[in-house]
Formats: C-alpha cells, sequence, structure tokens
C-alpha cells in the first residue's frame, strides 16, 4: 500500500527537530519536491520481500510448569534437518534472539512478543542442512542486557547445580538446557560475555569465535563490531562439531570479511605437548575476584603444564583498559543500533530482518516495559550521543585496535592466554521487588574478564575446571584470531585428563 504522506505541520515537526527554520513558503516547496521521493518508497513497499524456509515446522508452544522447571525454555518446536550429515541425531536449542522462520521470537522481552521471523538466520540453515534436529528456542535477557539470568520475561532462569541461583546470561536459557542434559548443543550470542558467563556458571563448554568467523545474519544485533554467535555444548568434541558446521561467510554478513577456516575437530585430540600458554595476571586480579576461584584455575594450568603445555605468567596491562574502552562502544552502539535503529540500524550492507525493524519499532509505546539493565544503557548511551556526538564511541573505536595490537603482542609470544572467565561462581537470584542497585549488579558484575574479548574480537572459550561451594568454575582460553584450533587444543586435552566435577 502507498506509504503515509507527512502533512506540512508533520514537516515543520521534523524541521525543528533537526533546528531548521523555514517560511511557510519554503516548507510548501518542500513539500512538493519530497513528492517524488515518496513515489519511489512506494515502488520499493510493492515489490515482493524475499522468502525462503525449508524444513517443515510448526510454532510450537512455550512449555510449562515441570516441563520448563529451570524457565530455560522461551519455545518448543521441533524441526528435522537433513536425514544425513555431521549433525544427525544431534538436538540443538537457539538462544531467542536467532531468527526461525515460523517460529515467534520475543529476545527476552514481551514488547517483542508476537514477532514471526520470516527467514531462517543462517547458522540454522548450516544446522538443518547438516542433520540436526532443532527443538525451540531458550529463554535469553531482554534484549541480552545482562550477565545475570534474572531479566528475562516472563521470569528468571534457574542454574540447573542449584535452584534459586543465576544461570547467568544472557544466553542463560542456552547454559542451563545444556548443562541439565535437556539438549545436546545451543547457539548463544556474545557482546559482552554472554556465552561465556552462562558456561562458566553452568558448567559447559562455550566458545565466543573470532569477530566474523560465523555469520550474524538473521539474529538480532545489539552493535555490529561487538556482535558474536557460537556453541554452547557439554564435551570439547560437540563444540568443534557444531563450529564446524556454522563457521565460514555468507556473503550477507559485512562483520565477516574473509574468515579462517581450520579443522577444528581434529584439533580436540591433538594434545598441548610444546604449546605455549601465558597466564595473564591482570586476569586473576580482576576486580571482585574471589581467591578460591583464581585459585582453582591455576590448578587447571598447573594441570595443563603436566599435560605438556608451557605454562608461564604474564603482564598485559591493557586487558584492565580494554574492559572501559568497551563501555562507549557498547552502550552508544546498542542505543543506536539496536533501539534507536529499531535493531537493524543503519550504514552497513547485511541481510536486514524488515519484519524485525517493523515489530521492534513499537518498543517506544513500551518503553517502561523494558529492563534496567537496558534502561541504564540507553540513558548513559544517549547522554553520550546527545552531549558528545559520540566522540567517546569514536574514540573507543580508534583504541580497540590498539587493545587488540596489545593482546596480539601478548600471543605472539604465546599460543593461548589463560584466566578465570569470571570472578566469582553462581550467585542467589535476586528476590522480586530487590532493590534496583541489586538488580543492576547481579548483571553487570561479571563481564571484567570477558567483555574485553569482544572488542578485540579474539576468540575466547570457557572450559569448567572444578567446583567451589559446589557449583561449577570456568577457565578461559585466549586464542589469535582464527585461532580456535589451538584453545581446542588445550580444552580437549584438559577434559581428556579426567571428570572436571573432581578437580
Amino acid at each position: 500500500m502507498p506509504i503515509v504522506r507527512p502533512t506540512i505541520a508533520d514537516l515543520e515537526d521534523i524541521a525543528a527537530g533537526f533546528g531548521m527554520s523555514f517560511t511557510p513558503h519554503e516548507l510548501a516547496e518542500m513539500f512538493d519536491l519530497m513528492q517524488s521521493s515518496f513515489d519511489d518508497y512506494d515502488l520499493v513497499d510493492a515489490l515482493p520481500d524475499p522468502e525462503a524456509r525449508s524444513y517443515d515446522r510448526s510454532r510450537g508452544y512455550r512449555p510449562e510448569g515441570e516441563e520448563n522447571h529451570l524457565g530455560a525454555w522461551a519455545r518448543k518446536a521441533t524441526i528435522a534437518g537433513s536425514a544425513n550429515g555431521p549433525l544427525a541425531g544431534r538436538t540443538i536449542v537457539l538462544k531467542d534472539n536467532v531468527a526461525l522462520a515460523g517460529v515467534p521470537m520475543m529476545n527476552g522481552s514481551s514488547t517483542l512478543d508476537g514477532h514471526l521471523p520470516a527467514l531462517d538466520a543462517t547458522v540454522v540453515s548450516r544446522i538443518l542442512d547438516a542433520g540436526g534436529t532443532i527443538v525451540g528456542k531458550a529463554t535469553c535477557e531482554k534484549f541480552c542486557m545482562s550477565g545475570g539470568s534474572h531479566t528475562s520475561d516472563p521470569g528468571p532462569v534457574h542454574n540447573p547445580w542449584r535452584r534459586g541461583y543465576s544461570a547467568g546470561g544472557s544466553s542463560s536459557g542456552c547454559g542451563a538446557l545444556v548443562a541439565s542434559g535437556e539438549v545436546d548443543m545451543a547457539i548463544g550470542g556474545d557482546q559482552g560475555g554472554s556465552i561465556r558467563i552462562p558456561a562458566s556458571y553452568c558448567g559447559i563448554y562455550g566458545l565466543k569465535p573470532t569477530h566474523g568467523l560465523v555469520p550474524y545474519t538473521g539474529i538480532m544485533p545489539i552493535e555490529a563490531t561487538l556482535d558474536h554467535t557460537g556453541p554452547m555444548t557439554a564435551s570439547v568434541g560437540d563444540n568443534a562439531l557444531l563450529l564446524s558446521v556454522i563457521a565460514g561467510a555468507d556473503g550477507l554478513d559485512p562483520r565477516q570479511g574473509a574468515p579462517r577456516l581450520d579443522d577444528y575437530r581434529t584439533a580436540v585430540g591433538a594434545g598441548v605437548a610444546g604449546l605455549r600458554i601465558g597466564l595473564v595476571a591482570e586476569g586473576f586480579a580482576a576486580k571482585g575476584m574471589r581467591s578460591e576461584v583464581a585459585e582453582k584455575v591455576r590448578e587447571a594450568a598447573r594441570r595443563l603444564a603436566g599435560l605438556g603445555a608451557v605454562v608461564g605468567e604474564i603482564s598485559l596491562p591493557e586487558h584492565v583498559t580494554t574492559a572501559s574502552v568497551w563501555s562507549p562502544i557498547g552502550l552508544e552502539g546498542l542505543t543506536q543500533q539496536m533501539m534507536r535503529g529499531n535493531g537493524m540500524g543503519f550504514n552497513w550492507k547485511g541481510r536486514y530482518d524488515v519484519g524485525l525493524m517493523a515489530a521492534h519499532a513499537h518498543w517506544r509505546e513500551r518503553a517502561n516495559d523494558l529492563s534496567p539493565t537496558l534502561k541504564l544503557s540507553m540513558l548513559t548511551g544517549e547522554w553520550g550521543i546527545r552531549r558528545y556526538g559520540g566522540r567517546y564511541y569514536a574514540k573507543a573505536q580508534n583504541l580497540a585496535r590498539a587493545m587488540r595490537a596489545a593482546y596480539d603482542r601478548a600471543l605472539s609470544a604465546c599460543d593461548l592466554l589463560l584466566m578465570p572467565t569470571l570472578p566469582r561462581v553462581a550467585s542467589p537470584l535476586p528476590d522480586p521487588g530487590a532493590p534496583l542497585s541489586e538488580v543492576v549488579a547481579r548483571a553487570f558484575e561479571l563481564n571484567v574478564n570477558t567483555a574485553p574479548l569482544d572488542v578485540t574480537g579474539h576468540p575466547a572459550m570457557s572450559v569448567p575446571c572444578g567446583l567451589v561451594d559446589g557449583l561449577p568454575v570456568g577457565m578461559m582460553l585466549i586464542g589469535r584470531h582464527f585461532g580456535e584450533a589451538s584453545i581446542y587444543r588445550a580444552a580437549g586435552a584438559f577434559e581428556a585428563s579426567g571428570d572436571w566435577r573432581g578437580f
């Protein structure tokens, strides 16, 4: 249908917002001159949107009661893939910001309730073509803005190790469902630690690949320079298997460039003899670090040394600085792209989800329903944009290159870097009606070691390495850009050395 044309009063209001002044005659002339452009809009509107869907599916349902005792399922919907392939017989759940055509997607927020994606994300198509069975969508935090598991609609996700405790976020449901054995594998997302945080809290393997190794096409962005998606699994071998299926350029995601692939599955059994691993001192002294957690990770490093790795301590002062560099990029970027830009933003040559943009645009009518963590992020980001015109976003992006170079220098002397994934083990979920300060603290206290790697784009994996207070501890392994194979070598050798629950 033809688009709605503005009135003269509408134009006057738009002009005022830009700080422009027109005489009534000038405004009328502008109105007349705009009409040919609106004719072009009408033509674009009349052209068909691309549609592609394979493999039978239904809309599924949201399980209730005991069927969803952890609160980790957003939707159950079974889509069987190809009869043959490397993922045949495996069940995979998707974080609920991943488009699964014809199945509702909420991205953790009631403001998106009812949105039906028209196209599958690239990772979905690859999983189904490889014979995987997608069994539904996992709960995630509201628009993925929390490292805890207490900010999702309609309720929190519980840690399968201890009910009433956080499963980590924002890929909270993914971590809980894999750790509880309800699914074999999951696709998570990571902009500040959202794969690695729940992996650490729940005791599974979560990989944030190199930025651009796995196409983000069809997944709701937060900030294109921070967006990562990757595998969450109960074993290293499954992690490498899933990455081997979903990695590689799709020609639709400008985040990618020319990603370099490797034989991840073979690397899992290659051992660590001679592998040089640097323990990053600053990562062990991160804000809020519990001494028991740091020592458990040091024990894991000593185990790797016993397996043949060359392990030593290094200093990387930029690790602390990079966590601060994340803030202007993440906060101003999400305000501009995910919120003002209605989930997609502008100025990039990727595949846009037009239906998502239309559905998400209505957040303005229900802004009070957004989570406190997202509201806080938006208020901070908008101030940076309004008061300083994006200057700090721009400076942080420039600094990010220097931060990447610092990690690259450290990785020129080491094959891998190692540190605790998180400074602590899972904490209790905030009570309903908890003070705002507690809600925010439980959401944002965890990414001191994880967020820097989203800025620099290096691959990083959380590996379960023991228990403290009966809850899992994560060891984070960091590799060179497109060096996932080295991570799998170390993670595979560590896994094969014994049951981490007893370490």
